[in-house]
């Protein structure tokens, strides 16, 4: 589902990202660990493009998003991103938020078969033979209920149905992370990249989010988790990839690499984590 080739990512002289390579297959359950500073949220933010590699490549459903003459917005549709700092807006309710992208590229897709159908009809004017025009199928008003039906099924997912019309400000961090999560999945995407979903929250808030995101592992979500949650690593990923200096040093299931690290940075690493 995505191949990440020799992904390099440079801010100036500092070098972050040196050269990772690594596949995630449909399914997976990637978690990325290791200390502070080791870029593991840059390698996150970069799987999507929301930085820029300076070099390489992310094959990410056949298509290189890393190309620059890629529309990465018709890609990101497809990969869901949870951020620590949970990135709600705070002046729209919490069904407005979860509401937001989806409604948006809903009706941008009826926008442009109106534009297009448009065109066909100032096109067959002059044709011999006319074009069929674009079925369209739906209205607005439609597409908005839909939508709206959606997110609150999400909601109704995870109890919080009766919060639909208040404001993000108003909900605990657990209540917020959890929103967050299923906002992205309103979009129905392909993956979803976690960057430290819990390190905002209060400890007795973190059960609720980790719940979460373990239903959606059960459900075969594929995943890619930046996390210091080890225990949590250990249950729900099937892959660890251990990252320190811009570079992954180490890679393999969570019983091997908790139990028999090869790596001598990743022995010291556990050995002050666990």
């Amino acid at each position: 589902m995505i191949d990440v080739i020799d992904l390099k990512k440079n801010y100036g002289r500092l070098e972050v990202l040196k050269g990772i390579n690594i596949s995630v297959k449909e399914g997976e359950k990637v978690a990325v660990v290791g200390p502070s500073g080791s870029g593991k949220s840059t390698f996150l933010r970069c799987l999507n493009c929301m930085e820029d590699p300076t070099d390489g490549s992310i094959i990410f459903q056949g298509v290189n998003i890393a190309d620059m003459k890629v529309d990465i917005n018709v890609h990101r549709r497809h990969m869901g991103m949870v951020f620590q700092q949970f990135n709600l807006f705070n002046n729209k309710t919490v069904i407005g938020n979860i509401m937001l992208a989806p409604l948006h590229i809903k009706l941008h897709e009826l926008r442009m078969k109106k534009l297009k159908n448009i065109l066909i009809k100032v096109g067959n004017i002059f044709a011999k033979e006319k074009a069929p025009l674009v079925e369209i199928n739906t209205t607005r008003v439609q597409i908005k209920a839909e939508v709206r039906e959606n997110a609150l099924r999400l909601l109704k997912r995870i109890g919080l149905e009766e919060k639909a019309e208040t404001y993000p400000s108003t909900l605990s961090g657990g209540q917020k992370q959890r929103i967050a999560i299923i906002r992205a999945l309103a979009m129905n995407p392909k993956v979803i990249l976690f960057d430290e979903p819990t390190s905002a929250l209060d400890p007795e808030m973190v059960g609720e989010v980790l719940d979460l995101i373990k239903q959606l592992a059960d459900e075969g979500m594929t995943m890619v988790i930046v996390t210091h949650e080890m225990g949590f690593a250990r249950e729900v990923a099937t892959r660890v990839l251990f990252m320190d200096g811009g570079q992954i040093l180490e890679e393999n299931t969570p019983d091997e690499f908790f139990s028999n690290p090869q790596n001598p940075r990743a022995r010291e690493f556990l050995s002050k984590v666990l």
